[in-house]
């Protein structure tokens, strides 16, 4: 089946639109100009709906192609609102800062701790060595339910790398004014994960010329994704 059937703009442009969307920081109106200086004419309100469409289709595509993560997860979860409602978003990351998953849910209790668990054993194939979390409650119960013979630390400090990752979540988020609907910030937060993985180079940690074997790398595996 061809993913672009129907669409009048040819693959090369819909799927860089969704890459500049999900990569970086910029608005559609953004995302507009800047095709538009290189003589593309487009609407901000196509590439909008090619950003539903495809992001989806592109996240789940790195997804079945990811490597797989560490065996320590950080959880975390942070308030965020929707149509002037309070949701949470609970996220996970291993140890290199790659997002494990990201949920949202109206509560924060051992109900959705446990729904949260379980998403991550299924999606990660198993149960980690190791979580570390802060001292909420319901992740105690979550642990003792489903997990209890993973390690489970609530040091101080220690859930930093989880705390650290929901920030550019905010700075999404202040950038679209906030998500409209809980479906819709679910797929753009599942979508901005997988890209933000894939493109999670470690810059600072390597010597540039590996460095830019592994941004070479990750553009292949993007290039496969949207085929």
């Amino acid at each position: 089946m061809n993913t672009y059937k129907r669409h009048r703009f040819p693959p090369d442009i819909i799927s860089y639109a969704v890459w500049l969307y999900y990569r970086f920081n910029f608005s559609h109106r953004d995302i507009e100009d800047l095709l538009a200086e290189r003589g593309i004419t487009v609407s901000r309100e196509a590439i909008r709906l090619w950003c539903i469409k495809f992001g989806v289709i592109y996240s789940r595509r790195l997804k079945r192609k990811h490597r797989g993560y560490g065996d320590a997860f950080y959880i975390d979860e942070a308030f965020i609102k929707i149509n002037d409602k309070q949701h949470y978003l609970w996220r996970a990351v291993d140890q290199d800062g790659e997002v494990v998953d990201v949920y949202l849910q109206e509560k924060r209790d051992g109900a959705a701790a446990k729904r949260f668990f379980r998403r991550l054993i299924r999606n990660n194939g198993g149960e980690p060595r190791k979580i570390v979390t802060d001292k909420l409650r319901s992740y105690g119960v979550a642990h003792r339910e489903l997990i209890p013979d993973t390690i489970h630390s609530t040091k101080q400090y220690e859930n930093n790398l989880a705390e650290q990752s929901h920030e550019a979540t905010r700075v999404r988020g202040r950038g679209m004014r906030k998500f409209k609907s809980t479906r819709q910030a679910q797929q753009f937060l599942g979508a901005h994960a997988a890209v933000s993985n894939l493109f999670n180079l470690g810059r600072h940690l390597v010597r540039a010329e590996h460095y830019r074997d592994f941004r070479m790398s990750a553009f292949e595996e993007w290039s496969r994704a949207v085929a």
